[in-house]
């Protein structure tokens, strides 16, 4: 029964594993931030959208179902997945750096912070899409997930459906602990980015449960937050002079970060 919409979790948590994946060991001063390799993970969440956009409104009715709606259980796991995203993602990272700053440990600065500007600029991103493209949400229609136009979503939240903020901020988290990982510890990569992946795709998918967005929309949050998640972590780590993280970073220094080849990453 629940096939559709599972499946949209995983394609969600694939193609986020892929792009993560993708991101290799060229965090280095030498490389530029965009490489030709984007425009191949920029195809591949493309690739994922315009999949998933045929399955919008039978995945949103099958999880409108009364029996569904009325499970108790997926209705605290939705409620609960919500909040983790927002404000659980940024309150996180907040409290990672905080706990970092208190103790002066910089790694654990460095993932709080890039973790905090990942989300901020995903949201930034996001918003800026959501405004211009005025895409109705499911509860405005459910049989209509085609409804789009230009600038309406500064008319009302209703008409601010594409892309799903919550998903943006669940994968920016995921992609930016998750890449910040690989380069400390890279075998625990593998299973750090199964369990925030997993669990931002689950996020995504309580979105379409509480009839607030499409599953395309999820996809395009997914790739959202993911591709700026790895693009924060890149720019950090190959300009180490970064006037923020020089003057909110402090403690002593920790040894360099260990050159990471790709073929260390599984996923």
């Amino acid at each position: 029964m629940f096939g559709k919409w599972i499946n949209v979790a995983l394609v969600a948590t694939t193609i986020a594993a892929t792009a993560g994946a993708q991101v290799q060991d060229t965090i280095n001063k030498k490389t530029p931030l965009f490489v030709g390799k984007d425009a191949l993970i920029l195809g591949v969440f493309t690739l994922g959208s315009v999949a998933v956009a045929p399955l919008d409104v039978a995945v949103a009715k099958r999880l409108q179902y009364p029996w569904v709606q009325a499970n108790r259980f997926l209705k605290t796991s939705a409620t609960g997945l919500r909040l983790l995203a927002v404000p659980g993602s940024l309150i996180t990272g907040a409290a990672l750096y905080g706990i970092g700053r208190a103790d002066g440990q910089r790694r654990l600065q460095a993932l709080g912070l890039h973790s905090v500007e990942s989300i901020v600029i995903g949201n930034a991103v996001g918003g800026a899409v959501k405004f211009v493209a005025g895409r109705a949400r499911p509860y405005a229609d459910i049989d209509n997930p085609a409804d789009f136009q230009l600038f309406r979503g500064f008319s009302d939240d209703k008409y601010r459906s594409f892309p799903s903020g919550h998903t943006i901020n669940a994968f920016a988290f995921a992609s930016t602990v998750t890449r910040e990982v690989q380069f400390w510890y890279p075998h625990s990569a593998f299973y750090v980015g199964t369990v925030l992946y997993g669990g931002a795709a689950l996020m995504g998918v309580s979105r379409i449960y509480n009839n607030q967005h499409w599953a395309s929309d999820v996809m395009a949050g997914a790739a959202i937050g993911t591709l700026i998640g790895v693009k924060v972590v890149k720019f950090t780590h190959s300009h180490p002079g970064d006037h923020i993280d020089r003057e909110l970073i402090k403690g002593k220094k920790s040894s360099p970060t260990r050159f990471i080849p790709l073929a260390s990453f599984q996923f």
